[in-house]
């Protein structure tokens, strides 16, 4: 026969069942909190809209958990298309806490490839803040970060120079990686080097950005100039329902199409992914090879190897760029984080 439970004995077990769940979620909350701690602060600077690699390194540093994305600039123009299409992905992938911001040279009126997908958007219905001085923000992102930022860099650098103008101090904030240059090998894997977009377009601007005092990490053309998805990679991406990898698609389409009304290339390969490269030396340098290099900017847009230059780390080589790919695609497809 059993007994029936003591009146206080039964309190104090349900009161100390609630004190473990207190304590339990007390942890999990310093847990998250620590892990948030320990996130990049990032600033992306992009020319997106024009080339579509722009679009898919946005998405990949949307799932990468290292990062703590802070605010993106629209660079090299057409400020008000760039600051739409930042601002409906981060609508669309549910990142409206990040600020949007126009770089200089306005450039309002100006579109590309990848209008359709946003001609629509009202870019005064973003939730988040949009900042008209988008060099500010940056600025002012920077200087008043508790921890240092990683300013990523995947365009033309004429917002970049203009805010080491306005306020250098920020050099001593904020590391740098970019997406620029040419160091052993050129486009197509050619073995003569080239005068890389991103340099070339801006050569002035890029040249005062490498020499400014920061940290500096770059993919040139020798790492970034390989990475193409096809065959069951690109089809995982392409069908995947994730909002972020779904959002890449329909633009990587409309831009496909834009470029040459018979293209189909969108249904089974990406195009070259240059930029989703310096995303990933933001989180890590696992798979690449690494060389510390004195880069020198000519003002034809050449990026040479210059031992009297200012030495930066420059991602020379891969380790395992098929590990790399699947880790793109993973991350793309994957759960948000």
């Amino acid at each position: 026969m059993q007994s029936a439970s003591h009146p206080k004995s039964s309190s104090a077990h349900f009161l100390l069942a609630i004190a473990a769940l207190a304590i339990t979620a007390n942890v999990g909350q310093l847990r998250a909190a620590d892990a948030a701690s320990q996130r990049k602060p990032v600033i992306l600077d992009s020319d997106i809209g024009d080339d579509i690699d722009d679009t898919w390194a946005l998405g990949l540093l949307l799932k990468s958990p290292e990062l703590d994305l802070k605010l993106v600039v629209g660079d090299y123009g057409k400020s008000a298309y760039r600051a739409k299409i930042f601002a409906k992905f981060l609508q669309a992938a549910g990142r409206t806490d990040v600020g949007v911001g126009l770089g200089v040279r306005q450039n309002a009126d100006a579109v590309g490839p990848q209008a359709d997908w946003v001609k629509d958007y009202d870019l005064k219905s973003y939730p988040g803040k949009v900042h008209e001085d988008g060099v500010q923000a940056l600025i002012d992102t920077i200087l008043a970060s508790p921890q240092r930022i990683t300013l990523i860099a995947i365009g033309p650098l004429p917002n970049i120079a203009e805010a080491l103008k306005r306020e250098p101090r920020i050099a001593e904030k904020a590391d740098f990686v970019g997406m620029h240059g040419s160091v052993r090998k050129g486009y197509d894997g050619s073995s003569t080097i080239s005068p890389e977009w991103n340099v070339k377009a801006d050569a002035k601007s890029c040249a005062a950005v490498f020499k400014a005092p920061w940290n500096m990490t770059i993919t040139p053309l020798d790492t970034c100039g390989v990475i193409v998805l096809d065959g069951q990679r690109y089809a995982t991406v392409r069908d995947s329902k994730d909002p972020i990898a779904s959002a890449i698609i329909a633009n990587y389409r409309i831009w496909s199409t834009d470029k040459d009304k018979k293209n189909d290339a969108a249904e089974h390969r990406s195009s070259v992914l240059f930029d989703t490269v310096a995303v990933y030396l933001a989180v890590s340098h696992d798979l690449c090879k690494m060389e510390k290099l004195g880069i020198r900017v000519t003002d034809d847009g050449f990026t040479r190897i210059d031992p009297a230059a200012k030495q930066i780390e420059v991602a020379t080589e891969w380790k395992d760029l098929d590990a790399y790919r699947d880790l793109l695609v993973k991350r793309l497809t994957g759960a948000a984080n």
